[in-house]
Formats: C-alpha cells, structure tokens, sequence
C-alpha cells in the first residue's frame, strides 16, 4: 500500500470517528431534552427509539398470520364430518377462539377438536410472521427495549418462535403450561409486571380480550388488523 493510499484511508478513519462522535453527542441532548431520541448502533445506524419500553404481545393474528392457515385446516376438518361452511363466517369465529368455532358450527361432536389440531399443527409447520413483524421486534431491542410473548397455545409456541427466528427477542414468553387464567384475565400480564418491574408497557394484540387484559394490568394497549406493516402503526 502506497502512501497516498494510507493517508485517504487515514482520513476515512478520523471522518468515521468524528462522525461518531457527533452522533454520541447528540444522543446525549436529544435524551436529556426529548422522551422520544435517537440512538446510534454499530450496524444498523441512527435509530429512533420507541415510545414504550415494554412491549406485551399476543401471537397468533398479531405476530404470526396464522388465522388464514387455521381457517382452512377447520373448513377441511368440517368437510371430514360431512359439515361445508363458509370460508369467512369461520374465518371470524376463529378470530374469537377455537373454542366458539366449535361450539359454533359442531358442538356435539367430540372428535372433532383432535382432529383439528392435528391438521392445523400440519399446516402451521411452516408459520409465517405478519409485515415487519420481525424488524419491530429487533428495534425494540436495539434501542434498549424489552418484548413479552403471552400465548394461550401451549410450549408448542416455542417451536413456532424458533422457526420464525424471533424466539431470541423475548425476555419471556407465557404460555398455556403456565397455567395462568386465560385472557380477559389480567392475571399473566401481572404476573410479568410484577417480576420484571415493568412501568411503561403497550400490550398489542388483535382482539378485544387482549385490550381488555392489558387495561386491567395498568398498560396502554393497541389493537392490530393485519392490513398494514407493524412498523408502521407500532410506535
């Protein structure tokens, strides 16, 4: 290497530093002035940190778009049991839970739930993460945030957050085998307000058992719909 070849990458060096600089300084201001503040990370630049510092998930409609697989593996399981519906009507009694779709559209057939799980754990071996689900999850940490998973799948949740690669964003993920009382109840939110001395929280899921939970903890919550990116309307 010659040395003008030395002396450009010398100067490289010193502009990369004073760039740093600049930006470790103005991290310090905007963090004494402002709530909302830019920080600086080694690989993926200037980021703007979040409004909350705890961030409470739901999975399934929320996370993972995982209602339309469902839906179809139910039509397909009520076709086994001579019983044709309409893809939506089941699409929307799915959203409120397993439970009322049963009850629903085959209340007396005990059977019918194993079959089901059998075929929907089928179609959701392959599990697939809403729009800018995982970037937002990665923010959150970068930024010096913390994500809880609550779930009322059972540990079988832990597979699906391995297949996604988002398992490692977690602090906790609650699930069924906690045995905590199921939303609305409050009960799992608490439980991780109270271990993790959470203070500012937003609880984000896709029904109203998620927002009615998360007020009962004290928390701001969000409800989501799946039409837009989370990065867009996660703060």
């Amino acid at each position: 290497m010659d040395n003008t070849q030395t002396s450009y990458l010398s100067k490289c060096r010193i502009y990369e530093q004073n760039f740093l600089d600049i930006v470790a300084f103005l991290d310090f201001k905007f963090s004494l002035k402002y709530k909302e503040y830019y920080k600086y990370d080694e690989k993926n630049g200037i980021i703007k940190t979040m409004k909350y510092h705890d961030y409470i998930w739901d999975l399934g409609g929320t996370l993972l778009d995982n209602y339309e697989l469902s839906a179809h593996a139910f039509l397909e399981t009520l076709l086994e049991f001579g019983i044709k519906e309409e893809h939506d009507l089941v699409y929307q009694y799915l959203k409120e839970s397993t439970a009322s779709a049963i009850a629903f559209f085959i209340p007396n057939e005990p059977e019918f739930l194993k079959k089901y799980k059998e075929k929907e754990a089928f179609t959701l071996s392959e599990p697939v993460l809403f729009e800018g689900a995982k970037d937002l999850l990665e923010k959150i940490c970068l930024t010096g945030g913390r994500n809880f998973l609550i779930s009322h799948r059972d540990n079988h949740v832990l597979e699906i957050l391995d297949k996604t690669n988002i398992k490692k964003y977690f602090t906790e993920v609650v699930t069924s085998d906690n045995a905590f009382k199921r939303k609305p109840n409050p009960e799992s939110m608490l439980y991780l307000k109270e271990k993790y001395a959470i203070v500012s929280a937003l609880v984000i899921g896709d029904r109203e058992i998620d927002q009615i939970a998360g007020k009962a903890a004290g928390f701001d919550t969000l409800l989501v719909t799946g039409d837009k990116s989370l990065l867009e309307v996660v703060k």
